[in-house]
């Protein structure tokens, strides 16, 4: 089998958060976030929420926890804050929360940015990974790395109808009707 969308399956719409982080960024300037919100929304799924944050890791974590305890959400998906600036605190404020991470989240994201960005692709610490039973995918603040993120891995994994399988089949609520 290829990989690819499966026409024979049924769509599946996930629920999926938003979160910025941006010390700058406002909702009218925040290109990432409306480009991913508008984007999963395009795809089919629903947006369960939307927010900016500064980069502080406590409100980072305790926003991102509360998104993944809630039923409501399967998938969050958060933009900025993964660089090496001195405020750039996603990663350290997401992997303590993590149950398992996700590794080959990062490494693809770094193989289809490096098409788009070169070797300027190791200054990204995207992450992956599953708090409960919900996903979190932290990606770049730039719209074009959300692009990348999304147009060429998440848009794909998120849907239910991708073989040989989708993250979709992980989560409790469809676990059943996936294989």
């Amino acid at each position: 089998m290829m990989p690819g969308i499966d026409e024979s399956r049924e769509f599946q719409p996930l629920s999926i958060a938003v979160l910025t982080v941006s010390d700058t960024r406002t909702m009218e300037t925040d290109t990432s976030g409306r480009y991913l919100a508008d984007s999963l929304q395009e795809a089919g799924h629903s947006l369960a929420a939307r927010m900016i944050l500064p980069d502080d890791a406590p409100a980072i974590r305790a926003q991102v926890a509360e998104w993944a305890e809630n039923e409501g959400v399967d998938i969050v998906l958060t933009t900025g804050g993964t660089g090496f600036a001195p405020r750039d605190v996603t990663p350290e404020a997401i992997r303590p929360i993590l149950t398992k991470e996700m590794d080959g989240f990062s490494a693809l994201f770094h193989a289809v940015s490096r098409e788009t960005v070169g070797v300027s692709t190791m200054q990204s610490r995207a992450l992956g990974g599953q708090v409960g039973s919900s996903f979190v995918f932290c990606l770049p603040g730039s719209t074009g790395a959300c692009r990348d993120g999304w147009e060429k891995i998440l848009k794909y994994e998120l849907d239910s109808r991708y073989r040989p399988c989708s993250i979709v089949g992980m989560i409790p609520r469809f676990a059943k009707d996936h294989g």
